[in-house]
């Protein structure tokens, strides 16, 4: 059976689908974008500040499922420009310094609201 995941501490979904989806032990969190879930805008800056909004946000959706970055298996970057992939990197970095999970990485045409990235995580609860 599939449970549904919400939490206001993450963006709401601004189209038909979940922020994540949690099945057999499985949580697939929708990509995120980074908007701050308080005013509900793109936070200024960067490829670093959005990608820090962007991780706090899977962190608000994982916790809400009773997961954690130590349960991540897979994440997938969509970038609107390889360019930024050193700043998302270094960002990245400091949320998943032990043991990170896969990963692909990807320059995308156009990204939801014209952000920088975007990403999706796959979390497996640990036995």
């Amino acid at each position: 059976m599939k449970n549904i995941i919400s939490t206001d501490n993450a963006p709401r979904a601004i189209g038909p689908y979940s922020q994540a989806v949690e099945v057999n032990g499985m949580l697939f969190i929708s990509g995120q974008i980074p908007v701050d879930p308080q005013s509900g805008k793109i936070v200024e800056g960067g490829i670093k500040e959005q990608t820090e909004q962007e991780l706090k946000n899977i962190e608000a959706i994982l916790q809400a499922a009773g997961y954690s970055f130590a349960d991540v298996v897979k994440s997938t970057v969509f970038l609107k420009s390889m360019d930024d992939f050193a700043g998302m990197n270094e960002v990245y970095e400091r949320f998943y310094s032990d043991n990170p999970p896969a990963r692909a990485a990807f320059q995308v045409a156009r990204l939801p609201l014209d952000v920088l990235i975007e990403i999706e995580t796959i979390a497996i609860k640990s036995k």
